[in-house]
């Protein structure tokens, strides 16, 4: 089956509702550093295509409740280099049409601007990630995505052509893309939703930080022993993460967009990822 009930790794904290999942892709070719699908992909950063997906796909839609939503993509980006040539994803958006299937789509890349044709004619919102502004930072932290300005510049075009939008500020890193939150949130203010999250560590992520960031990471290693340890992660500790969530939420809140946090024991409304912007 490549529809399969969202369940992330049966979190605890995890606030989504009910909804399906798709990867079009195996593998994500973003290679940010913090990225948590390396601890159950192989080769997680090389990008494989599925065997038979759009005939198996189809035949999975035919018997399909659309009165859920499915989700493009929590594992792998919808939308690697690779989907320029291949267009996979695009003929799964055009299945969706067909079959009057309701899409919540999540990309860290621009190349979505060339389905707008198609996502305008679907039951959908769309949603982008963008981690800073900063584009140096956003090089050291995500060296094969797209710019983020590029991405927010394809997201307003979405907008324009009538489709909901969103983004997810994510992670939220203390003394490195927080001190950017304001110019972030600023760019992102036309956007209906924004979901956000503070950086959680497991082992592998931490190698990785700790290789291009030697020195933030020793200031926050300090900080994180002091978190919880929630589903194999660790933490910031809980009075520094509600604090930054507080503020996130008041700064969101007060450019009139809606908050939603994700897996950190702190509230959303009306929806931690956006759902409710999908229409019916």
């Amino acid at each position: 089956m490549y529809l399969r009930p969202f369940d992330p790794w049966k979190a605890k904290l995890c606030t989504c509702p009910f909804k399906y999942t798709l990867n079009v892709y195996t593998g994500c070719d973003h290679a940010c550093l913090y990225c948590y699908i390396t601890s159950y992909i192989p080769r997680a950063f090389r990008v494989r295509t599925k065997e038979g997906l759009l005939p198996k796909l189809e035949r999975e839609l035919r018997k399909f409740d659309r009165r859920y939503i499915v989700a493009l993509s929590y594992s792998s980006d919808p939308y690697p280099a690779v989907e320029r040539e291949l267009g996979i994803t695009r003929r799964v958006l055009e299945l969706f049409r067909r079959h009057n299937v309701r899409c919540l789509l999540l990309t860290k890349s621009d190349i979505f601007e060339r389905d707008l044709d198609v996502l305008s004619e679907l039951s959908c919102a769309v949603g982008i990630t963008v981690t800073t502004v900063d584009e140096t930072k956003a090089r050291l932290l995500e060296p094969n995505a797209p710019s983020p300005m590029n991405r927010i510049r394809a997201l307003r075009k979405a907008r324009d052509a009538g489709i909901p939008v969103y983004a997810r500020i994510d992670p939220i890193i203390p003394f490195y893309t927080w001190e950017d939150f304001d110019k972030t949130l600023n760019a992102l203010k036309f956007v209906s939703h924004i979901t956000v999250s503070t950086l959680k560590l497991r082992a592998d992520i931490r190698k990785r930080m700790e290789a291009k960031f030697p020195a933030l990471m020793e200031t926050l290693n300090s900080l994180y022993k002091r978190g919880e340890r929630i589903g194999g992660y660790r933490y910031l500790p809980r009075g520094l993460r509600f604090q930054i969530l507080r503020e996130a939420e008041k700064r969101i809140n007060n450019a009139g967009i809606t908050f939603g946090s994700c897996r950190e024991g702190y509230h959303s409304y009306p929806s931690c990822d956006g759902s409710h912007l999908v229409p019916p």
